[in-house]
């Protein structure tokens, strides 16, 4: 198609080119110089929408080639920043439908900024002149160049004697460098670097140099055909071939004495790593293409690196598993104190996988508040089973490639974390944790929890395919354990294939136990301080857990342990003590005044206030409900920060109250006239959820009756128009918060009571637990004579 044509044919609907802009072309593995005619095949929508809009225009285009020509949609950092300004004398469509371009260099140009992207790159550049150089070194490299191109122009065959008489007749220093860079059989990389070099002694010597090693290759390859030539015959052209690419590797430092004592390690590697049939067949394909591929190229390195990988991962089978119950039983009870549910169910684990070594391990799921050993649990297995432990980190993961990896097409591409960790390992049967499964999220790079789906399902997990191996790879001998704070974020398919082991909080007697066992001992040591330098009374501990922690785990409290321990360190360090003493009197002074008021303080007999429990993430809390009524129009007012759910529990509560006024002995008419309002303190805290119902009910029955609610005693449970008592999670948190503030009496719904299996001995037997079926049984227990 001629020009004439291809303007017929532009796109009418296409905004203008401003005149200080300029049109991209992208193109693959061509640098076009000015003064060069070149046809360019351009076979990308884009690319043909640019060329047709620059002919329809007569605007001139601007050529740049790409980094890396696999891109087959390169965004403005894939391409070169200098390029060349040309026009487009003829633009042709082929009958196999190619479109050609036929382009007249016309100057240099920097591209400054992209103006647009779509439906064509469009950039505003600066135009680059270059400047006269008439001195005499500038002569002097310009008849040496002149020569040595002559010279090359002998060794290439069928060379046309047009050519010859081009580069015998330029003159001018910049566009004879441009010539022979064009003609001459150099890099495309370093014909790049000829067109970004605008100083034109420095483009001549880079043309020069480039120009003496083509020279040196052509004339040793010259002279080994030669030599050859005589001693060999038809039958061993394979064999000159080789010799030929060997003797021209090894001139330019890039042959086999560099690289066949690595290659030979290779593939002594490759034997020894015991690879699957299909492995090795692949990492043998790899290595023949790395033997005939130069060191100094791009792909070498990528595929070195992909053969490396190839051979350091554990292909071979794990060895068994030395599993003796008594010894995991003291590993877990020397590593942890408490969770005697979680140990048995561990322990459990331990002996069916000794009685059944090969069977599918199941996948196990540590929920519970932070601080509550749950990565530890992990290592203790890992002991118990004599393998390695390593961990993954997944918390705000949100690229699918984090699990799988990413292709070997992309710069830069490595393995997901699942196969990294296992060559850190260096066994496929080590024990995994991935840990924070339940923060993972999702975007436009994909969704990780659905990687995990194939990592995490012992049915299909003996080929889970990484997409930068591409081959299969056997996870099925491997222990995953993973671990949540939240077991609701997880997603359902993910959380069907794991074992769900909770971690309940610690009391107050366990933190004491925690501390005084393994904190204080493992903070004495990290902090520089001897054994007898530091002696912390059991009053002190206790008054550590009770006035400056409030936590489900013991982070927190560990934290303080070490600020006594640095108070001590200090201390030791001038020389004023060698050993300190602290007790409970002495904590003001090295913690500050106390953190957390004791809840029994802040509990109160007055009408209107009842005391709920709740759920958090980090453990249970105790929650206080105070109603108010004031004059009005019949209006209920909630604040505290409440969420949607919990709102709606209010105004059932209030409609309960209304509908059971005359049962409860108070006026039909007195609500009309006056305002509810609800609080729940501590108000820049988000609350949430329909388990404060009864709370709340029983609050509005104690202002509107003046009856004050037993301050002993906590409620908890869902309410429902009829005046049902319905069930709510987090029991297990709930009971060790009432208990942590004090409380006495414990009111549950009463189909929670299956629940309190799970509680700890030592709060079912400190607590009064009452199950209610309806709300009426909750009135006549939390509104009885103060305990």
């Amino acid at each position: 198609m001629s020009s004439e044509r291809s303007r017929e044919r532009g796109n009418p609907g296409m905004l203008p080119i401003a005149d200080d802009a300029l049109i991209i072309v992208p193109i693959r593995n061509v640098v076009l110089f000015p003064g060069m005619i070149l046809p360019l095949t351009i076979g990308r929508q884009p690319s043909i929408i640019a060329a047709q809009q620059a002919v329809k225009t007569d605007h001139p285009v601007g050529i740049l080639m790409q980094h890396d020509a696999d891109i087959e949609a390169p965004a403005p950092d894939d391409l070169s920043r200098v390029g060349t300004l040309a026009n487009i004398l003829r633009y042709v469509t082929l009958p196999d439908s190619t479109h050609v371009i036929v382009c007249q260099g016309l100057q240099r140009f920097a591209v400054r900024e992209y103006v647009a992207e779509q439906p064509f790159l469009v950039a505003r550049v600066e135009r680059l002149d270059e400047a006269e150089a008439s001195d005499s070194e500038t002569e002097a490299r310009v008849l040496q160049l002149r020569e040595r191109a002559l010279e090359v122009l002998q060794f290439l065959p069928q060379v046309s004697r047009e050519l010859v008489e081009a580069v015998k007749s330029v003159s001018q220093p910049g566009p004879l460098a441009d010539l022979v860079a064009s003609i001459a059989e150099i890099k495309l990389a370093e014909r790049q670097r000829v067109l970004e070099t605008i100083d034109v002694q420095q483009r001549l010597e880079l043309v020069l140099q480039c120009l003496i090693k083509r020279l040196e290759v052509l004339r040793l390859s010259r002279e080994l055909d030669e030599r050859t030539k005589a001693s060999i015959d038809q039958h061993q052209r394979e064999y000159l071939l080789r010799e030929q690419m060997k003797s021209i590797q090894h001139e330019l430092g890039e042959g086999e004495a560099g690289n066949a004592a690595e290659l030979a390690t290779l593939r002594r590697a490759i034997v020894e790593a015991e690879m699957p049939e299909e492995v090795a067949a692949q990492a043998n394909k790899e290595l023949r293409r790395l033997e005939h591929m130069s060191d100094g190229s791009a792909e070498y390195s990528l595929l070195r690196t992909y053969l490396d990988w190839l051979v350091e991962l554990p292909w071979k089978e794990p060895e068994a598993d030395r599993i003796e119950i008594g010894e995991a039983r003291r590993i877990l009870d020397a590593d942890h104190f408490g969770l005697a549910q979680v140990k048995k169910r561990i322990v459990e684990f331990l002996a069916v996988r000794k009685l059944n070594p090969k069977g599918h391990a199941p996948i196990l799921c540590f929920v519970g508040p932070p601080g509550v050993g749950k990565t530890s649990l992990g290592q203790s297995i890992a002991r118990a089973l004599g393998r390695k432990f390593v961990r993954a980190s997944l918390g705000g993961c949100h690229d699918e490639a984090e699990i799988r990896g990413h292709r070997r097409t992309y710069i830069g591409a490595l393995p997901g974390n699942i196969i990294q960790a296992i060559r850190k390992a260096g066994s496929r049967g080590c024990v995994m944790m991935l840990d924070e499964v339940d923060k993972l999220g999702s975007g436009i790079q994909g969704d990780p929890s659905a990687a995990l789906l194939e990592v995490l399902d012992p049915e299909q997990n003996n080929s889970f395919r990484d997409n930068y191996l591409a081959l299969p790879f056997d996870l099925s001998r491997m222990l995953f354990i993973t671990t949540a704070n939240v077991l609701d974020n997880i997603p359902g398919p993910l959380r069907d294939r794991m074992e769900v082991i909770e971690l309940p909080g610690y009391t107050h007697e366990e933190k004491f136990e925690i501390a005084r066992r393994y904190l204080l001992a493992r903070q004495i040591v990290h902090n520089g301080l001897q054994e007898g330098q530091l002696a912390i009374s059991d009053g002190a501990l206790a008054a550590i857990i009770r006035d400056y922690t409030r936590e489900a785990g013991v982070r927190s409290l560990e934290r303080q342990i070490a600020a006594v321990c640095r108070r001590a360190a200090v201390s030791v360090a001038e020389g004023s003590v060698s050993a300190l003493e602290v007790g409970a009197d002495d904590l003001v002074g090295i913690l500050g005044a106390s953190k957390f008021d004791n809840e029994v303080a802040l509990r109160t007999s007055l009408a209107g206030v009842a005391t709920g429990l709740a759920w958090t993430p980090v453990g249970g809390d105790i929650l206080f409900i105070e109603a108010s009524q004031t004059a009005g129009d019949g209006k209920l007012i909630l604040t505290g920060h409440l969420g949607e759910v919990m709102k709606e529990s209010a105004q059932a509560a209030l409609t309960l109250v209304k509908t059971s006024l005359g049962s409860l002995g108070l006026q039909p008419g007195g609500l009309e006239k006056s305002n509810i309002h609800i609080h729940v303190p501590a108000g820049a805290i988000p609350k949430d959820g329909p388990s404060a119902g009864v709370a709340i009910f029983i609050a509005l029955v104690s202002l509107l009756s003046e009856r004050p609610v037993r301050n002993d005693t906590a409620m908890t449970g869902e309410i429902s128009l009829r005046g049902l008592v319905l069930p709510v999670g987090g029991i297990k948190d709930k009971v060790l918060a009432a208990m942590r503030a004090g409380i006495r009496r414990v009111l549950l719904p009463a189909r929670n009571r299956r629940d309190l299996d799970e509680v700890p001995v030592e709060a079912r037997e400190r607590l009064e637990f009452v199950f209610l079926d309806q709300v009426d049984e909750a009135i006549a227990q939390a509104m009885s004579a103060s305990g």
